[in-house]
């Protein structure tokens, strides 16, 4: 059992590591991936055969903390916020996203988009009735229309400053979807 206890640490490692690594850059190595999560090359290959199924395993680890990551938000936040953090949330997962866009091939980008279309969806649908309960956001939007809103995370130029413009361009979009007047800058 230790083996099994230890054999999960390694994995766990490898994916925060390559996380990290891809966002950087996705042209990072295997190797270099494997160095830096501090196991050997075989460990990884052990756990990932390929660089794509590395780099599947990223995406759909990410993609699954950021769907359940709704639940918990609302658990700690009143709605408005937690629907804020949860959209810079997405923003910090398009940026890895891009990272890792280029590392897959095209046919598997769109059986990954498919694949987790509807799980975000589901979240951004949690987020929105209790911001609708709380009578925050307005009725005639639903969470496949906000998806298609923000789809421009997914091709902003993050430049110099990607947080702030990801920020301001959120704010901007969700700003659209209350039903009383704006808050102020950075609410």
């Amino acid at each position: 059992m230790a083996r099994r206890a230890d054999a999960e640490q390694n994995r766990a490692r490898i994916l925060a590591v390559a996380r990290d690594a891809l966002a950087r850059s996705g042209d990072v190595t295997l190797k270099s991936i494997a160095g830096e999560a501090g196991v050997g090359q075989g460990t990884l290959y052990r756990h990932f055969p390929t660089r794509e199924a590395l780099v599947l395993a990223v995406y759909r680890h990410d993609v699954s903390e950021l769907v359940d990551s709704a639940q918990e938000l609302l658990d700690q936040q009143d709605p408005w916020q937690a629907l804020l953090l949860w959209f810079d949330r997405l923003a910090a997962f398009g940026r890895v996203k891009h990272g890792l866009a280029d590392a897959l091939d095209a046919a598997t980008r769109s059986d990954l988009s498919a694949e987790y279309y509807q799980p975000v969806v589901d979240a951004i649908d949690r987020l929105l009735r209790a911001c609708r309960q709380a009578g925050l956001v307005r009725t005639d939007v639903d969470a496949a229309d906000v998806l298609l809103l923000v789809g421009f995370l997914w091709r902003v130029e993050w430049g110099d400053d990607p947080d702030h413009r990801a920020g301001r361009l959120l704010r901007i979009a969700l700003d659209g979807l209350r039903t009383g007047p704006s808050p102020a800058a950075g609410a």
